[in-house]
């Protein structure tokens, strides 16, 4: 009787959390994916991939539904990787392709050989995906968005793979990718679905005193939006940051370092860390992670997904919202009553 009662005040908490408009998107917490897009590599190639490296093959072997079956269920986090391809087809015949006969066909509409951000985990090896091209991820979660305009914010990490180009002549990223990358952002999604650093920032002289100050939205006022942050704690951040100044004009946050104008929102991945309750009570939103690498779900150990939900972390993101289809293991991830949504613990 006392765990049912359990389960039904857990419910009706998380239920408060997600219908109090007045409850500030800061003091809420949420699970989401970890490299949303990924599909399952090849049978056939991670066959081959296992005899070779087989810690590698085991820290890969999980996959996800579709970004927005992932939404439907409640998830509130996503996380995206996209690769440059300003010429297109950089990506278009993986390596691994070659490697073993028999493997299912890929890309059978030639996504891959048009130009612009490809979306795909590891080239040559891991690159089996949802979306191909972050401009169909974008339509797509567009799309639902529509369907669903009460949706409470999602939160999008979004990491730009590859190297800078240092010297002007070999090829790497270069400023205008970020410069592209907002604009695709703005066109594909609109405006009006996305969570800025400027309507955060307000009045305020710099986007962290707002933050400080506890500017966040209500539930509310980021109904339908999306709230993208670059997954970037070095060189390329500061490309980013360059010449806008607590990210003005910018359509990401950064993984900016507290103590600068720029510091908003954190990511945490160890969720064990003692800074992460401090951070969260200064307003900062954290993003941290329950499990990696298989590792946790293997064991079905828990551990570090409690420590990240009473570490108030707003933002916890998982392989394992559902049990693995690829080893035998009870290992899954939410709050009380199979919720990914709640009141965060720390207020």
């Amino acid at each position: 009787m006392k765990a049912l009662l359990g389960l039904l005040l857990a419910s009706c908490f998380s239920v408060f959390a997600q219908t109090d408009d007045h409850l500030k998107i800061n003091k809420t917490q949420v699970v989401g994916s970890h490299n949303s897009y990924k599909q399952a590599i090849d049978p056939l190639l991670f066959k081959a991939f296992t005899k070779k490296d087989s810690a590698a093959a085991s820290s890969l072997d999980y996959e996800h539904i579709p970004i927005t079956a992932q939404l439907d269920l409640g998830l509130r986090n996503l996380e995206i990787d996209v690769y440059p391809d300003e010429k297109g087809g950089k990506y278009a015949n993986p390596k691994g392709l070659e490697m073993v006969a028999g493997q299912k066909p890929y890309d059978p509409h030639g996504k891959m050989k048009q130009p612009g951000f490809k979306v795909l985990h590891v080239p040559d090896l891991d690159f089996r995906t949802h979306y191909f091209t972050l401009i169909d991820c974008l339509q797509g979660l567009k799309a639902w968005s529509d369907a669903h305009p009460d949706h409470t914010p999602v939160y999008i990490t979004l990491e730009v793979k590859g190297k800078i180009a240092t010297d002007g002549k070999t090829e790497g990223i270069t400023a205008k990718d970020f410069d592209n990358l907002d604009e695709i952002l703005l066109e594909h999604l609109g405006e009006r679905h996305i969570l800025t650093p400027d309507q955060v920032r307000g009045k305020f002289e710099s986007l962290e005193s707002a933050v400080l100050h506890d500017n966040w939205p209500t539930l509310k006022e980021a109904k339908g939006k999306f709230l993208f942050v670059l997954d970037d704690s070095g060189s390329k951040r500061d490309m980013y940051i360059a010449g806008h100044p607590s990210l003005r004009g910018r359509t990401m946050f950064a993984n900016a370092l507290p103590g600068t104008p720029e510091a908003a929102f954190l990511i945490r991945n160890n969720a064990k860390a003692s800074e992460i309750p401090g951070l969260v009570k200064k307003c900062y939103l954290i993003r941290t992670r329950a499990d990696s690498d298989t590792r946790e779900a293997r064991r079905n150990d828990k551990s570090t997904f409690n420590a990240a939900c009473q570490s108030g972390a707003q933002i916890i993101t998982t392989d394992y919202y559902q049990k693995s289809t690829h080893f035998d293991s009870d290992y899954s991830v939410s709050f009380e009553g199979s919720t990914y949504f709640r009141k965060n613990p720390v207020f």
